[in-house]
């Protein structure tokens, strides 16, 4: 599915000028770093949703993804029928969901027209069942029932504070519900209120925390967000520039649900550090908050494991 959003995405600059995409995707990146008006959309026409889809949506897309794959690690065989994706814009969630599961039905909610014609000429002839549809994103939001999957991802930030939680207490009607947002202190508050939302309608936990208890995250000293690796196309540098051929995006998510399953054990909430012939692992864990551990070579397979494991991976606490 990666290679073929790739593909969608090819040729969507032709005729833009390279400065009016520079100038636009500087804005959106101002949005997106948390100062965006509250009261329009932020993708107001075809050149700032083009600049968009060429500039973030891969990097959405590694990071929903990543999101999605460890809400399915703890619901092993089960897969939406129904899918909403919340303020899907251009509908990197819905491609990361169709990445992830298949046979599902997909409706694309937003407030940009503009957005989701793009999102649906992207999607055309590669996603399946996908219904774009223009909508409100806030009070008076209505999830269907039944709704298996509410995806909602990087919009959050762009809400009031009572939308905000009409969007989180609508999304929790649903079976499943998976929250993404920016991996930034503000985004991390944000995720951390929708996460206590979702647990106040009755859903639980399963990703990324091992519990759901409170988080032990002092507000102000930290935050929790993860990184998804997203390899830099000639798109991306003839928009923004950028010698790597690749980035790392940082985001914060929550998965929560009312099926029966449980979270993980634990969860590595920093990169792991390689000392010689140790592993010093930062977990996040259902009894003990946060505590670091350290993992030595004479622990032979656990110390292979460690050595192997990366930033948001599960640990046997």
């Amino acid at each position: 599915m990666h290679d073929e959003l790739r593909a969608a995405l090819a040729g969507l600059l032709d005729g833009l000028p390279p400065k009016q995409a520079a100038q636009a995707v500087d804005r959106l990146i101002s949005n997106y770093r948390g100062r965006t008006p509250t009261d329009a959309p932020v993708l107001r026409d075809r050149a700032d949703v083009a600049a968009y889809a060429a500039y973030r949506m891969p990097a959405t897309f590694e990071a929903v993804r990543a999101a999605l794959a460890a809400f399915a690690a703890r619901v092993p065989g089960w897969s939406p029928a129904t899918h909403v994706d919340i303020g899907g814009g251009t509908g990197a969630a819905t491609w990361a969901t169709a990445a992830t599961w298949r046979g599902h039905r997909s409706t694309v909610l937003d407030w940009a027209e503009p957005a989701l014609a793009l999102g649906r000429e992207l999607a055309g002839g590669v996603l399946g069942d996908v219904e774009w549809r223009r909508g409100t994103i806030g009070a008076g939001l209505t999830i269907p029932d039944g709704t298996d999957l509410v995806t909602v991802s990087y919009v959050l930030g762009e809400l009031t504070e009572d939308d905000r939680r009409a969007v989180v207490d609508g999304a929790a009607r649903a079976t499943a519900v998976v929250v993404i947002e920016p991996g930034t202190p503000d985004g991390y508050a944000r995720i951390r209120e929708a996460r206590d939302r979702l647990i106040a309608a009755g859903l639980r936990v399963v990703a990324p925390c091992p519990h759901s208890a409170e988080c032990p995250i002092v507000p102000g000293e930290d935050w929790c967000h993860f990184s998804a690796r997203v390899s830099r196309s000639s798109l991306h540098r003839q928009v923004k520039g950028g010698s790597l051929p690749y980035e790392d995006e940082k985001f914060s998510y929550v998965a929560a649900t009312s099926l029966d399953a449980s979270p993980e054990a634990a969860r590595i909430v920093r990169k792991p550090q390689l000392r010689k012939g140790q592993v010093l692992l930062d977990l996040c864990t259902a009894d003990d908050g946060l505590r670091r551990t350290t993992v030595t070579k004479r622990q032979g397979a656990g110390y292979r494991d460690a050595r192997d494991a990366s930033w948001g991976d599960a640990w046997p606490a």
